[in-house]
């Protein structure tokens, strides 16, 4: 049996050789893509346009075919913008979810989108990353290296749990996508090997036990507010490992615990809309509803 990844040995392998994940995880995509460091970041580069499209594509406030998401992230900007006085959250985090929402609509609206990791979780990663390329003013090229950081993370997860929300809940997609988002933002901001590696941890434990129940079976009730919810996670993992705050667990160890909850749960709890808010009565009307339209 082949060995499983392991975000910690990466980690050590940065640490032993005095560079960053980035430089590791490019090493290893290179090698296991067969293609030229080139090509590999100019497949990054495509997939942050399309992320970039897909938040714009988001806030043109466009309504779901079923009716249940749409024209949120475009509420969030309106507010933040005509009054930002009464912000909770301040400019970086109301524009993560902003972003994060819109992604998440678009792809309810059949938008083109980038799966980081899955379509249900598409808004995290590119809710924080374009957040702060906003807020600080990073160019599209330096998101690629912690774009190939979160990519690493997701590697590991897929390979030790899951990233199916069919096969692990909402904590393999959304929580997923928190902990690969957590682990950019450190990279982005320079943050060490060890603190990509305790955000993801911090953001997947914060996550862990997510069921995943869509309203009618349909990737836009809870799905699109959970993709704002785990942004918010991913940066608050962040803000804490750039501080020093240590995972008491490892990552692999926490991500290995995710994949044994997930194997816990009832299948009603995962991806079947037979529980959890699909069960609850107003869910059940929306199915009835929903499926008399169809």
């Amino acid at each position: 049996m082949a060995e499983k990844y392991s975000l910690q040995h990466w980690i050590q392998k940065a640490q032993d050789e005095h560079t960053s994940l980035y430089v590791i995880g490019l090493q290893h995509q290179i090698q296991a893509m067969e293609i030229t460091a080139e090509d590999l970041l100019s497949k990054m580069l495509t997939a942050l346009k399309v992320m970039e499209e897909s938040i714009q594509t988001g806030l043109i406030g466009n309504r779901s075919k079923g009716g249940l998401v749409g024209g949120d992230a475009l509420r969030i900007q309106n507010y933040f913008h005509s009054q930002p006085e009464r912000s909770v959250a301040g400019p970086v985090l109301n524009r993560a979810i902003t972003f994060a929402l819109a992604v998440g609509e678009a792809n309810a609206c059949m938008g083109r989108i980038v799966a980081a990791p899955t379509a249900g979780a598409s808004g995290v990663l590119p809710g924080v990353l374009f957040a702060l390329a906003e807020a600080k003013g990073f160019s599209r090229e330096e998101l690629v290296p912690p774009l190939i950081v979160a990519g690493m993370i997701g590697m590991v997860i897929a390979d030790r749990a899951s990233l199916s929300g069919a096969s692990g809940g909402c904590q393999a997609e959304c929580g997923s996508a928190a902990a690969m988002a957590a682990g950019a933002i450190v990279s982005l901001l320079h943050g060490s090997p060890e603190q990509v590696g305790d955000a993801a941890a911090i953001a997947m434990k914060n996550m862990l036990g997510l069921v995943c129940d869509p309203v009618a079976g349909l990737v836009e009730v809870p799905c699109v507010k959970r993709n704002a919810g785990a942004a918010a996670q991913a940066i608050v993992a962040a803000e804490m490992a750039l501080a020093g705050v240590k995972s008491v667990i490892p990552v692999d160890e926490v991500i290995d615990a995710m994949g044994a909850v997930g194997k816990c749960m009832h299948s009603s709890l995962k991806e079947t809309a037979q529980g959890g808010l699909a069960a609850s009565p107003t869910g059940l009307a929306w199915t009835a509803q929903l499926g008399q339209s169809t």
